[in-house]
Order: structure tokens, then sequence, then C-alpha cells
């Protein structure tokens, strides 16, 4: 039986990285631009979000909860250049971009797959990492092999060698985006160049997967059982295509579930949220909530980890080390030892991400360089010292010894 999907939607992130003293150079870059704006978080508005983040790390990834509407009238009124300053100040800084239409495609014909690009952010750290964040809906139909043909195919579209015109059967027409490259353009403004990214390792040509669908409940329900279904959810895990023969294992996947109707599949490729409709809450309240709480907990975690590479590959430049030893004892202090919140479903999820993303094996991996520099340099000192100290003995000696001739004649 073919999956009905009720709802869903599908980020698309984008890594990025801004060369080491031109970060404020992007900021105003982005301030000049009329289709960006500071996304400005309130905590009336987004009052669950406020209250899940520990105040640490909500001024961290937020700091615009702290801009009261006297504060941001001020801020608005400054010249752009001192506003770029400012906020290059902050930990964070979040980026809303309006396009001028949304972006769809159609195809004639039945196989065809009609989808929209409903929001576009940018999430900007002050490290000069950021990360675009495209968020896209199938429209008007409800088949589930429909999303999971649409995440495989569209997680490539930045690769130089995919024409999505001609894509299967995924073509793109718009009047902002006639043709794949001119979508490929769009996201080059934004990032820039590649160098930086590809330094620390980081696939600039696909894009991490995080998506929300909520099947129809006829297929997973009290007397419909997941396990008749399971072999939907490793594939939308795995980011596979609807006919994709591949044999895959659950054991391939981190699973994370805290609903009777919903299960997380956790991979390096991304994270996926499938739920049933037979509990309401899971196209009213979860979705938003996964939007918001979930998708800032997973952004957060791809930071530290790109955040960590960069570390590590600044300690192997032995001009850059004193820095990165800096970098890497104030982001222990300020971001590595902090909880990041106090509720029990998001302790726990943060918990498998940084599992996944082996971001505690990073760590130690920088520690571990840190604590051999850290050696190295107190042995150094620690030389130079004695030799300074055989020195100014020797000099001392040497003048004692002269003294004592020049009293005997």
């Amino acid at each position: 039986m073919e999956l009905k999907t009720k709802y869903q939607y599908t980020y698309f992130i984008h890594p990025f990285v801004v060369k080491e003293g031109k970060y404020q150079k992007y900021l105003l870059k982005m301030l000049k631009d009329k289709n960006c704006k500071l996304k400005i978080f309130q905590k009336e508005k987004d009052l669950r979000l406020y209250k899940y983040f520990l105040p640490k790390t909500r001024d961290f990834l937020f700091s615009s909860f702290s801009f009261t509407n006297g504060k941001m009238k001020k801020f608005e009124e400054l010249p752009i250049e001192t506003r770029s300053a400012i906020l290059n100040k902050y930990p964070c800084t979040i980026f809303e971009y309006s396009l001028k239409k949304d972006i769809q495609a159609k195809v004639d014909g039945k196989k065809g797959i009609f989808f929209s690009i409903q929001k576009v952010e940018i999430i900007c750290f002050n490290t000069g990492i950021c990360f675009l964040c495209m968020k896209t809906s199938v429209e008007d139909n409800f088949e589930f092999s429909n999303i999971l043909n649409f995440n495989y195919k569209f997680r490539d579209i930045n690769q130089e060698v995919s024409n999505l015109d001609n894509y299967d059967n995924i073509r793109l027409q718009n009047d902002t985006f006639s043709t794949t490259e001119t979508l490929r353009d769009f996201i080059r403004n934004i990032t820039g160049s590649k160098v930086e990214a590809l330094k620390l390792d980081i696939d600039t040509e696909r894009f991490i997967t995080y998506a929300y669908t909520c099947i129809d409940q006829e297929n997973w329900n009290s007397n419909r059982h997941f396990e008749n279904i399971k072999y939907n959810f490793i594939k939308y895990s795995n980011i596979l295509s609807a006919d994709s023969s591949r044999e895959i294992s659950d054991n391939e996947i981190t699973v994370f579930s805290a609903w009777k109707y919903a299960k997380i599949g956790i991979t390096k490729l991304g994270m996926l949220l499938f739920s049933s409709s037979a509990d309401i809450n899971n196209y009213t309240i979860l979705p938003d909530e996964y939007e918001n709480q979930f998708l800032y907990t997973y952004i957060l975690n791809l930071y530290k980890k790109i955040y960590l590479k960069k570390i590590q590959n600044e300690l192997k430049n032995i001009n850059k080390v004193k820095k990165a030893r800096k970098k890497f004892i104030e982001f222990t202090k300020n971001l590595w030892i902090q909880e990041i919140t106090e509720d029990e479903i998001g302790t726990e999820l943060n918990n498998k991400i940084q599992r996944v993303l082996e971001i505690d094996k990073l760590y130690n991996e920088v520690k571990s360089k840190y604590d051999t520099l850290y050696k190295e340099l107190n042995i150094e000192r620690n030389m130079k010292s004695t030799i300074i100290i055989a020195i100014v003995l020797v000099a001392s000696l040497v003048f004692n010894i002269l003294n004592f001739i020049v009293m005997t004649k």
C-alpha cells in the first residue's frame, strides 16, 4: 500500500566558512542586501524556544532576545558599517532571506514533483562558520514515495554536474530561478568561496538533510504497527529513493523516539522525523518544535563539529598554534561544558546527535593535540629558563673570578 502524507517539510542545510578576518565584511554584505534582514527573536513570540534553551546557550545562539523595541530602533538608525561592527561581537547572528517569489518546480505528466522553497535562513557564527538553511515542501502530491525521491534528488542540486531541469522527473520552472544554474548562483552568492570549507573537509556539493514527515494514520495506528512500514522509515532516514534496492538494516541508523507515533532517524547524512497522524500532536505541535528547538539543537552540534575541525586544523599550523590554543580554551569553557537545555527529550536527543556526529571523539583528539603542545611548550619554557639561569651563573662566576684577580693584584 502506498503511504500517504498528511504534512511534511525538508530543510536542506549547507555549511560554509568565511575566511578569517572577513566575517565583519560578510555581515556588511548581508546588511546591504535588500532581500536580507536580521531575524529578531522575542520572548513572547518565541516563548517555547526561549524556555527550551538554558540562558548561556540561549545568549550564544539568540542574542536578539535581549533587543528591546527601543534598542532595535536605535540599532537600525546607526550607519550600516557600525551595525556590522556591533553584530561582529555577537557569537551568532541569524538572517532571513526573502525571495521575490516562491521557488517552484513543475513538470508535465503524472510523475512530476511540484515543490516550493518556503523559507531561507542564514545562520552566522562569529568564528566564520555559517549555515544556509532552505525550507522546502512538496506540494499537491501526498504520496510518500515522492518525498523520498525529492529528498534524494534535491540534496545534490549544488553539484556542478547536476541538471535539475532534466533531473529524472524534477524540472525547475520559476521566474526567479529558471534553471539549476541560477539556483546555484544564488547559493554561491550567499556562501562565497568554497576554499575555507574544503580546508576543513566539508562537503560543499551535498546538502545536509533535516526533514519532517507525518503520514496518514491509516498506515500506522493502534492496529497497524510500525514494523509493517519500517522499511519506509529506513529509506527515509538514509535519504534513499523510493525504488532503491539497497539493503540497509536499522542498525545503521541511530533511532530516537519519545513518542508513540513518531521516530527520528539520525545518520551522518542528516536527521529526519517520521510520524503518524494517529497522534494529533504530530501535525500540530511537534512540527513546530522540530523546526525550532530541535533544529537549532542540531545546528549547534554541526557548529561544534566544524569549529573543532577548524581548531584542529589550526593546531597543525605553527603560526596559528597560539591563537588556536586560546580558541580551544574558550570553546571548552563557553560551549563544551555547558548544558544546553533541561528539557529531558532535548537532552537525550542532543546526546544522540553528538554520538552520531562523533563530536566527543573529535573533541578528545583536539584535546590530546592541545595537551601535547602544552607539554612541549612547558618543556621549551623550562629549557629556556635553564639556559638563562646557566648563562647568569656563568656570567656571575666569570665576574667573581675577574673581581678576585683584580683584588689580589
